[in-house]
């Protein structure tokens, strides 16, 4: 699993990731499984992998991993990753909890044999990064989606066909009014100004 998800860390569902380190040596703590860094989000996934069933010790090393490069790197954002192919009840009620004050995302892990190869399936099975809508609009000032973006993030996110029909409307709508305007770019939509 360490080193599909070194090879692909997409197949993890955390974003566009790349892979910093792969056995990341802890002082005095052991290795960090796979260290993993968002570029847009300025984030760090600390990633501790575990096969088979979820149990205290994988916790308290995920949570101990992401400490330490909390506190060694302060100018990131960290989030703490756990990844086992079980994540029992009663551990996801404890890992619940903790995410109250940690950053912290659990995923399970489901390989799935197809003809003669082996799909692995990641499930989040907790994330407590994911803001709710009123925080998010909260924590940007009132604005909600409308965080500032350009046209290359919406390059990503929508079709060349749909950001071709968005400069057409651009162009009737500077036809019709005889005003100059222009295209903004949010987050959540594109408006025109």
């Amino acid at each position: 699993m360490q080193e599909h998800a070194c090879d692909d860390p997409s197949i993890l569902g955390l974003g566009e990731v790349e892979l910093v380190m792969a056995e990341k040596v802890q002082p005095k703590a052991g290795r960090l499984d796979v260290l993993l860094y968002d570029d847009q989000l300025n984030r760090r996934y600390e990633v501790e992998l575990m096969l088979g069933t979820t149990d205290p010790s994988h916790i308290i090393r995920c949570l101990e991993y992401w400490d330490i490069e909390r506190r060694r790197y302060p100018a990131y954002d960290h989030v703490a990753v756990l990844v086992a192919e079980d994540i029992t009840s009663r551990f996801l009620n404890v890992i619940g909890l903790l995410a109250g004050s940690i950053p912290l995302i659990a995923i399970q892990l489901v390989a799935l044999q197809v003809g003669e190869k082996i799909v692995l399936h990641c499930v989040r099975v907790l994330d407590q990064t994911a803001l709710r809508t009123d925080d998010e609009y909260e924590t940007s000032g009132g604005r909600g989606g409308q965080v500032e973006m350009d046209r290359a993030y919406w390059g990503h996110k929508a079709s060349a066909e749909t950001l071709g029909l968005t400069d057409t409307v651009l162009n009737i709508v500077n036809e019709e009014s005889g005003q100059p305007h222009a295209l903004r770019y949010r987050k959540a939509f594109i408006e025109i100004v």
